[in-house]
């Protein structure tokens, strides 16, 4: 089953929220995020090819991919890992290629619904409101829902096999 993306951005703060729930484990979910090959098969739009050019998933580690449209159009995505904690949480920073100079930092956390479930929330600060309202205009929600839906057919195929 599918389950939507709740997305909020609260009035006058440079924060965007959201959370999924997923009808899988905390440790399937995590790893999904953690394993660059696993990662590429979920992250984004369908119409877009995921390239990872690097992928040091630790504490301390960085981060680097590129999305590429139907048209050679690049999309490019970076960071640093904060904090990694298995089956926990995430802490690091992002930043999108179509916004340069625009970094957020970005907390997830992996929360065991119990039965197999579970709930992953984010909270994103942004150095401006109007950075915060360029990233969710550029397709963002449309992206995460699509890309966390490919995450829900990913797993459901692990399961299966």
């Amino acid at each position: 089953m599918s389950h939507d993306l709740k997305l909020d951005l609260p009035a006058g703060l440079p924060f965007i929220d959201y959370e999924r729930e997923f009808d899988y484990p905390v440790a399937d979910v995590f790893r999904a995020h953690k394993d660059p090959e696993l990662l590429k098969q979920w992250l984004g739009p369908r119409r877009l090819q995921m390239e990872v050019q690097n992928y040091e998933f630790r504490t301390g580690g960085s981060y680097h991919y590129l999305h590429t449209s139907p048209d050679g159009d690049p999309y490019s995505f970076s960071g640093i890992f904060h904090t990694v904690r298995e089956n926990d949480c995430i802490i690091q920073t992002f930043e999108f290629g179509g916004y340069p100079d625009v970094v957020s930092l970005e907390f997830m956390t992996f929360k065991d619904l119990g039965e197999g479930r579970c709930r992953l929330v984010g909270h994103s600060v942004y150095p401006t409101l109007e950075a915060r309202d360029g990233m969710a205009e550029s397709g963002m929600e449309s992206g995460m829902s699509e890309g966390y839906e490919r995450l829900d057919e990913l797993l459901e195929s692990e399961r299966v096999s």
